[in-house]
């Protein structure tokens, strides 16, 4: 048994309040409907849209191939040493990411975040099956009976179907869709397949069914880096208490010897929230800026007659402005501001460098490993031989014919492994498979008397894309010869 704490002490933990937040309908609700069904369509539905990349090439629009060691997103494939592009990417959405912030607080957590998206999903399938608030608090606190448990495994059993699809739809991206699908519910997948849909599953049952606001508050480190984004003018849920307090009923306002505010104190606003926090006392961790809250506190004010926007987006330059008297800050303004569009320029100009990059790419390349032990040999006609591993990539969907060169070191020729040293030549020729790279081990011989000196391999495919930049490709190395430092 724990030992009682010292008189006079205070325990520094709260014991968990439940959430059972209430349905309600407005425009920002719609919005969140509307997004939630966007966010959920997209990553059920992605893995199985189809792209037709040709007979050498896989169908699925979005794939992360990760044994062949690419990335395809419908017309666009990504190979390991173009990398750069997901860091682009990356780094993109990033930038997003603190724009949203700074010009609309939290929006991110409160539309978009997976957390909130599942969670919100979740709480649905609370008031489906459960009821609305009410009804659920109600359940909550009754003692456990057939009723009870009936419902509670209803409720648990769709939970676990929502996280088993979740899991799923995840491995999916990494293979293709339908035959991953066939094999993993006939027993044929590979082992990782099972071990990931088991994990993702119970991270999203515990996450969006027991957890829920709990990681937003105290889990998620975003909340506490946001701060450090917003300014006077990003645009956050307020109460606007100079017009709300104090506080008081509409009866009890008719009797008071001194006028209220226009807040009824009816609670609506936090019995709507998410996370169960009380929007009146100010900006708070919790507060996840998806403005149920204005729904719910407009709707009161309606039915009672007053002014709607008592909790309204606004800034806080925007909100002492109105305090003062002033007339309601420009939304579409607010959020048009030199500063912020400082931040979208650099945002399109990442873009464009990327869809520059892109449109520019080669679909040929090659690279070129140098032997380094020996570093030459000396034939014994006293010509020397240097060795290189070549390794030629067809970024096509088809197969090609490649022919290699040299470009300078003069009288030089070269062979390969599967070719007599009679053949030798200034050039010859490979086919590379579809999507793939194919290595060459190729020796280059130049006469006696040859200088230490750098030169080139060539590459060009052997068809009409050939004659472009897009079909041609090179890489500088060396040609070691005794005496240079060796």
């Amino acid at each position: 048994m724990s030992a009682p704490e010292p008189a006079g002490t205070a325990s520094f933990y709260e014991k968990r309040k439940s959430v059972f937040p209430r349905a309600i309908d407005g425009r920002f609700r719609r919005i969140k409907w509307f997004w939630m069904g966007v966010t959920l369509a997209i990553y059920y539905v992605t893995p199985w849209l189809r792209w037709d990349r040709g007979p050498y090439a896989p169908d699925q629009a979005v794939l992360v191939d990760l044994a062949h060691r690419r990335f395809y997103m419908f017309g666009i494939e990504i190979w390991p040493h173009e990398f750069y592009f997901v860091a682009g990417l990356l780094i993109m959405a990033g930038i997003g990411l603190f724009i949203v912030t700074s010009a609309v607080g939290r929006a991110w957590c409160g539309y978009s975040c997976p957390q909130t998206v599942w969670t919100d999903l979740f709480q649905h399938v609370d008031r489906l099956i459960d009821g609305d608030r009410n009804a659920q608090m109600r359940l909550q606190a009754a003692p456990w009976g057939p009723a009870k448990i009936a419902r509670r495994l209803l409720k648990w059993y769709v939970y676990l179907s929502i996280s088993l699809m979740t899991g799923g739809a995840w491995i999916y991206y990494f293979a293709d869709a339908p035959t991953l699908h066939h094999q993993f519910w006939t027993g044929t997948a590979a082992p990782v397949a099972y071990i990931t849909v088991a994990v993702l599953t119970a991270t999203t049952f515990v996450l969006g069914s027991i957890l829920r606001e709990q990681v937003c508050i105290y889990m998620c480190p975003w909340p506490r880096i946001q701060t450090a984004m917003l300014d006077e003018n990003s645009l956050i849920v307020t109460y606007k208490d100079w017009r709300g307090e104090p506080r008081g009923s509409v009866k009890a306002g008719k009797s008071a010897a001194a006028p209220l505010g226009d807040c009824v104190d009816c609670n609506q606003c936090v019995a709507v929230c998410p996370t169960g926090i009380d929007i009146r006392e100010g900006p708070q961790i919790g507060c996840i800026t998806c403005a149920l809250c204005i729904d719910a506190c407009d709707s009161v004010m309606a039915q009672v007659g007053r002014e709607p926007r008592l909790i309204d987006y606004v800034t806080l330059q925007g909100a002492e402005q109105e305090k003062a008297g002033g007339a309601r800050q420009n939304v579409l303004r607010t959020i048009l501001r030199p500063r912020m569009l400082v931040y979208f320029g650099v945002w399109c100009a990442i873009g464009l460098m990327l869809l520059f990059a892109l449109g520019t790419r080669r679909h040929i390349d090659i690279s070129v490993a140098k032997d380094r032990n020996p570093a030459f040999m000396v034939l014994s006609d006293g010509s020397v031989r240097n060795a290189y591993t070549v390794k030629l990539r067809n970024m096509e969907s088809r197969p090609r014919t490649m022919e290699i060169g040299i470009l300078g070191l003069d009288r030089a020729v070269m062979w390969s492994d599967d070719m007599p040293r009679s053949a030798a030549a200034r050039t010859l020729r490979r086919a590379v498979a579809a999507d793939q790279a194919a290595p060459v081990r190729i020796y280059v011989k130049a006469p006696a008397g040859t200088s230490a000196q750098a030169f080139s391999f060539t590459v060009r495919s052997l068809d009409a894309e050939g004659a472009g930049k897009a079909g041609r490709d090179e890489h500088r190395t060396r040609f070691d010869v005794p005496g240079d430092g060796e």
